[in-house]
């Protein structure tokens, strides 16, 4: 009886782990091959392929886990104007959001009332959607050049990186109204939102910098040299540094945002675009889109310690934990 005891204690100390927490799936977005890879972790096996629209390029996962959101950007003759909706437990594709006049959507958050941002390069917005009715409820106009990616600072403000533009637009997200623009840098694209929710990152690629913007004031409170093409930034769930994937050198420069310093450089491989920071902090994955892998690195080591396989050109990717 007391060596049952012992194993069922055991077996409840591992089922509360944070490592048995964090086991999940790893959602990968492929580009050229119009799919989304389920990838079950920690084993690092591709699971299930769900086709999507034609090019997808972002996937936002609703709060509760249950659906996955991938933007179908298009190419350049065949742009896109729909949001695949993807069923997470059955892994399979069960509509779409049919976007109308707005072509080319790219950045893609969810907040926690399950409302969906979209922002549409083609025609210049950030669409607020309700997902249950499918139906865009809120459109708003930044008056900026390639509107490219979102984040949500609660349910009151947004915020997009505008690559074309070189700026970030602050919009007021009961009324659609432009509350400010801000001048960050050259080719403004990856955005993130500190987990405190003070601060808005933002990567601009042409300049080669990381732009920090204090959301009280939606102003620029500090500019950094990071390296060759930062296209992506994701902060850390403690807030102490934030990953930026510089797409011409093949590397993740890593930002101590205390000190506001390059700490360490990591090579990964060919064309990283999209990071993904594993729940708890200890691991992340870059996307390398021209090697057609995803690098997982250990951060607590600071290394590659290993690679996984998704599609053709992968790139944007979310994390959920599997609800199987």
């Amino acid at each position: 009886m007391k060596n049952r005891l012992m194993w069922a204690l055991a077996l409840l100390i591992i089922a509360g782990s944070p490592a048995a927490a964090q086991d999940g799936l790893l959602l990968v977005v492929n580009k050229s091959d119009n799919t989304l890879s389920f990838i079950d972790m920690p084993r690092g096996v591709e699971v299930a392929t769900v086709e999507t629209g034609h090019a997808p390029h972002e996937v936002a996962i609703s709060p509760e886990g249950r659906w996955a959101y991938v933007t179908d950007y298009g190419t350049g003759p065949d742009p896109g104007n729909t949001v695949t909706i993807v069923d997470v437990a059955a892994r399979s594709r069960v509509g779409t959001i049919d976007l109308g006049e707005h072509t080319r959507p790219h950045g893609v958050v969810v907040t926690d009332d399950g409302s969906l941002w979209v922002t549409t390069e083609g025609s210049s917005h950030v669409l607020k959607i309700d997902p249950t009715t499918r139906a865009v409820v809120l459109e708003a106009e930044t008056g900026q050049r390639v509107t490219h990616m979102v984040v949500a600072a609660g349910r009151d403000r947004v915020y997009t990186a505008n690559i074309g533009s070189g700026t970030v637009t602050a919009i007021d997200a009961t009324t659609g109204d432009v509350v400010a623009q801000i001048a960050t840098g050259a080719g403004a694209e990856g955005i993130a939102l500190a987990p405190d929710g003070r601060h808005v990152y933002v990567t601009n690629r042409s300049a080669g910098t990381l732009s920090r913007i204090a959301v009280a004031g939606d102003s620029v409170t500090g500019t950094l040299e990071v390296g060759a093409f930062p296209i992506r930034v994701e902060v850390l769930p403690d807030g102490s540094r934030a990953l930026v994937s510089n797409a011409e050198a093949n590397e993740l420069a890593v930002v101590n945002l205390g000190t506001w310093t390059v700490e360490r450089r990591i090579p990964v491989g060919d064309v990283p675009v999209g990071i993904q920071i594993k729940p708890g902090g200890s691991v992340a994955y870059v996307a390398n889109t021209r090697a057609d892998k995803v690098s997982v690195v250990d951060l607590d080591t600071w290394a590659v310690v290993d690679e996984l396989t998704a599609g053709d050109e992968p790139d944007g990717m979310a994390w959920v934990g599997d609800p199987r």
